[in-house]
């Protein structure tokens, strides 16, 4: 009889566990050091300027980690094919690791081998995801390689200026990294939103509409190209009114005020209203009546910061055969991200000579937040399924 190795544990028995515990992990620490970076009390050798590296750990490191366990789990289940588990998802993990670690070794290593190592995670993924989609002839799911393609293209603009093989690509890189990121979190959340409603709230019906799912895509993609072509003014700011306008009416054919008495639906819809939000904050931005870094914020810490804990809590709860009910802490950490993304985007609008401090509280009920994700998920991604099936 074979004995059980390291790969037969249930760490690795599907994609969301790894990487959804890499993605709160990371979440701790990148933030932990960009905190002390940011406040000067640490100074690191690094492959990347300061900026750069912050911005880079928390959309291609923490987000793609979420992203990661998201698509490998949830494409099983739109394809009833495999997808990478045991050894495969292990080497998976140390490639997404070694992206995060060999940045620090820049001068030890070769500047060539670390953006390699860094960009090769992507395309590995995005191959790794494609194989059952193309078995099961599930074409419809294409649209997630395409997105995971773009995010490689933004990873590589930014790796191709510190490489010095192009000029002012980098911001550009990043500008691509959210664009998509949200553009995915908009299509997931056509897919999920009504699903988990209906699901959450037994007798409830999410009304779909697939004119508004398509134009919240399309909105969106105009207001992040007229970014990337440094359009603003009256064009920027209408077209960011729009998205407004078509993302509330898409999520208010799925809104029902039951949400408010269930964590794990509440935190998804706060999340949705964060991009929302985020596109608001960039009509007020074209005019200069507010700093463009409050939209991003309110896209990043917001959006995705809130969306992804959210996603992760009610994911592996699904996926692990327990009931869809969050504990009272994590319900707490659902509160502190969203504050998290109040002190960082909101408050300095009112108090912006706060801001550093409102900074340093922003950091701190992020890192509780996800300090309550780790402590109470922690025992749920590394133990088997309590309803004793596969996964």
């Amino acid at each position: 009889m074979k004995s059980p190795t390291i790969f037969d544990y249930p760490l690795f028995a599907l994609g969301f566990r790894a990487f959804f515990g890499l993605a709160g992990l990371s979440a701790l620490i990148l933030i932990v050091l960009w905190n002390a970076i940011f406040k000067g009390e640490l100074e690191l050798g690094n492959y990347f300027a300061n900026t750069y590296w912050h911005a880079h750990e928390m959309l291609l490191g923490y987000s793609v980690a979420v992203i990661a366990g998201f698509l490998l789990t949830a494409v099983r289940n739109w394809t009833n094919q495999p997808t990478s588990t045991g050894d495969q998802l292990a080497g998976l993990c140390l490639l997404w690791l070694y992206g995060r670690i060999v940045p620090f070794y820049a001068g030890l290593l070769p500047d060539a081998l670390i953006a390699l190592i860094d960009f090769s995670f992507l395309p590995v993924l995005a191959y790794q995801v494609s194989k059952p989609i193309m078995q099961a002839r599930n074409y419809r799911n294409l649209i997630f390689i395409g997105l995971l393609l773009l995010l490689s293209l933004g990873n590589g603009l930014i790796h191709a200026e510190i490489l010095g093989l192009q000029e002012n690509s980098a911001w550009l890189g990043i500008q691509v990294v959210v664009a998509t990121i949200i553009i995915m979190i908009l299509v997931i959340a056509g897919r999920v939103f009504p699903f988990f409603t209906e699901r959450g709230l037994p007798g409830t019906r999410a009304l779909k509409n697939p004119v508004l799912d398509v134009l919240s895509i399309v909105t969106a993609t105009l207001v992040f190209g007229l970014q990337f072509y440094n359009i603003s003014g009256v064009v920027l700011a209408l077209t960011a009114v729009l998205a407004v306008v078509v993302n509330i009416a898409r999520v208010s054919g799925w809104y029902v005020q039951r949400i408010w008495y269930v964590p794990l639906l509440w935190v998804l819809y706060i999340g949705y209203g964060w991009i929302i939000l985020g596109f608001a904050l960039t009509a007020f931005s074209a005019y200069g009546l507010v700093a463009p870094t409050l939209a991003l914020h309110a896209f990043t810490v917001g959006g995705i910061g809130v969306l992804t804990l959210g996603m992760m809590a009610r994911v592996s709860l699904g996926h692990t055969g327990r009931a869809l009910r969050v504990s009272n802490a994590m319900a707490i950490g659902f509160v502190l991200i969203n504050l998290a993304a109040l002190f960082r985007v909101l408050l300095p609008i009112a108090l912006p000579d706060w801001y550093g401090m409102l900074v340093y509280v922003s950091t701190l009920s992020w890192l509780t937040a996800f300090s309550l994700f780790v402590f109470v998920y922690a025992p749920i991604l590394t133990t088997a399924r309590i309803d004793g099936q596969e996964g």
